[in-house]
């Protein structure tokens, strides 16, 4: 099974207390993963991006402190997650996307302390 951070589908999060979201962006952070939500860059940072300490155990799906990292369409694919992952990739094929590029994305995760 692949790492974490080389899985290239979507990935979900399950919290302890069942709520779940898609991730936009994921890397490796010394205190655990580091995690920017679903249009991230249009609101306020510290509430955008997430840091998700304790250590990350599993092939996938992936548990982190009583979180749960899955892909997507694996495991019982939740159809409300998968239509906010369609309505991102719409929205990032849109001609009025204004997502950084990617260099930008790896800046900003630097910043917040990810290992990449």
């Amino acid at each position: 099974m692949p790492d974490l951070f080389t899985v290239t589908a979507p990935l979900m999060l399950r919290s302890p207390d069942g709520s779940e979201k898609v991730l936009a962006e994921c890397f490796p952070h010394p205190q655990g993963l580091l995690y920017f939500d679903l249009y991230w860059h249009l609101g306020q940072p510290a509430l955008t991006t997430h840091v998700l300490a304790g250590n990350i155990s599993g092939e996938g799906p992936w548990k982190i402190d009583g979180h749960i990292l899955n892909v997507l369409a694996c495991h019982g694919t939740n159809h409300e997650l998968a239509s906010q992952h369609q309505s991102w990739l719409d929205y990032l094929g849109s001609p009025q996307a204004e997502y950084p590029p990617q260099p930008l994305v790896m800046a900003i995760a630097r910043k917040l302390g990810a290992s990449v």
